[in-house]
């Protein structure tokens, strides 16, 4: 075989491969996994704004005197929980840590939902513009954990349907794409539910 024939059909070969792949899927699996990753990334980012918000509205707080201690150190102890989960790009292929880390996440939700709500039985907290400040971040955020959170079901969806499809799951065996894991109904029947607060302008004293 000489060489310009050897080059003919190495070309051919990789013309023929490219189409095979194409056609089994294996372009959808690339770009619905960076799709997936994606979403993720902004789901971490907007716990991690949540956190970072916690030490702030926490500590004012702690100003308030006689405030419950009980629900002040439940937030804190939440937040470490949820800090200490190693949040990375990985977790989307591995159910079992997913699981663990949305459990921690849930944990902070609902100590804050009972923070914010025991709160409005102290109007000096309630006329505090530092207070009502980090109050209208944190609902912020919440929205915004909320909005990336379903764009994150979306993309995972699709990439799973793709996964579980013929012909492109044999793709997927045959390359190692397996289904990732998602929020449970549980977690989002939760985090649909905004904290109980009422942000009507406190009363002058």
């Amino acid at each position: 075989m000489t060489r310009s024939a050897f080059r003919l059909l190495a070309a051919c070969g990789a013309l023929l491969l490219t189409t095979l792949l194409g056609g089994c899927g294996y372009n959808d699996f690339q770009r619905q996994d960076e799709d997936v990753n994606a979403a993720w990334a902004e789901v971490l980012n907007q716990y991690q704004r949540r956190a970072d918000l916690v030490p702030n509205l926490v500590a004012t707080v702690k100003g308030e005197a006689n405030f419950e201690q009980e629900t002040l150190t439940q937030v804190i102890e939440a937040r470490a929980k949820a800090t200490s989960v190693q949040a990375t790009p990985e977790l989307v292929n591995n159910p079992e840590a997913f699981q663990k880390f949305q459990a921690a996440q849930g944990e902070l939700s609902s100590a804050l939902s009972r923070l914010l709500v025991v709160t409005e039985n102290y109007p000096n907290l309630k006329a505090n513009q530092g207070f009502q400040d980090l109050r209208v971040q944190l609902e912020g955020t919440e929205n915004r954990i909320t909005v990336a959170r379903n764009r994150y079901i979306k993309a995972v969806q699709s990439y799973n349907v793709l996964a579980r499809s013929f012909p492109s799951n044999l793709t997927a065996m045959v390359f190692g794409y397996k289904a990732k894991p998602s929020f449970t109904v549980q977690d989002e029947a939760a985090v649909s539910r905004p904290p109980a607060v009422s942000f009507e302008p406190a009363a002058s004293r």
